[in-house]
């Protein structure tokens, strides 16, 4: 069960203190990432592993703020179960597709994904917490859904952001709104790909538990400051954590090539 891959002591402590932070910052707009890869992969740890086990750590955080907004009632479990199965589906398929594919050529494309989402994101007047007519039914949103579900099992950074700039543009929610449902999305894409991941043996448990416990205390506070001061916090970090992952992004292509 990977005893090669035993990690110092210390690293568990500085691990679970770092999830603290990043699920205090995906509860909010996502992008805990941009931090916790990088010190995962620090670690020395096979990427698979390092991808296994952070799904099971993002998956805690993601569990409480789902929770906490599904009880601050900015979602309804029942009228969101078809983006739900949509993002599932999508995420178990990219988390299987990741295995046989080499994803360099994403480090091209997700960048200007990214960029074009912050651009949305500060410069739209649609960015608010009042909700506008949709461009797209629900049923029509289902193919968006799993296609951004896909894309976090399959590579993952900006899943986040993602999802909330369509459900603002194209499904019209308000930003708090769509910030709560988008951790309901976030979590099934999440937990799709931790079965895939699981199956395969990719999971360090003990390690992926601990950061879980930090994350979802981070998630507690993230979720409790988005809810109180809305669209003012969550816009500017939106735009923040988009424009710093596809800095980080860029950076690790032009570094790789």
């Amino acid at each position: 069960m990977h005893d090669a891959f035993l990690l110092e002591p210390w690293l568990y402590a500085a691990l679970t203190s770092l999830a603290l932070l990043t699920g205090c910052i995906d509860a909010i707009a996502g992008g805990g990432g941009l931090l916790m890869m990088p010190a995962l992969l620090y670690t020395g740890l096979p990427v698979p592993l390092v991808l296994g086990t952070n799904k099971l750590q993002s998956s805690c955080g993601a569990s409480i703020a789902t929770w906490r907004y599904h009880r601050a009632g900015l979602f309804s479990f029942r009228a969101s179960l078809p983006a739900v199965i949509a993002a599932f589906a999508g995420a178990a398929a990219g988390a299987l597709f990741i295995q046989r594919f080499d994803a360099h050529v994403l480090r091209l494309v997700v960048p200007l994904l990214l960029m074009t989402a912050a651009l949305y994101t500060l410069l739209s007047p649609r960015m608010e917490d009042a909700a506008t007519t949709p461009r797209l039914s629900k049923r029509a949103y289902l193919p968006i859904s799993g296609s951004i579900g896909f894309y976090d099992g399959f590579f993952g950074p900006g899943t986040g952001q993602f999802f909330a700039a369509t459900l603002v543009g194209l499904r019209g929610l308000g930003l708090t709104p769509a910030t709560g449902l988008t951790k309901l999305l976030n979590l099934a894409s999440n937990v799709a790909s931790l079965i895939v991941f699981a199956f395969g043996g990719q999971v360090l448990w003990l390690l992926g538990l601990c950061m879980g416990a930090g994350s979802m205390a981070g998630a507690m506070i993230g979720t409790r400051l988005a809810t109180r001061y809305g669209a003012r916090l969550i816009r500017p970090l939106l735009v923040t954590a988009s424009l710093a992952l596809t800095g980080r992004l860029v950076w690790g292509w032009f570094a790789a090539a």
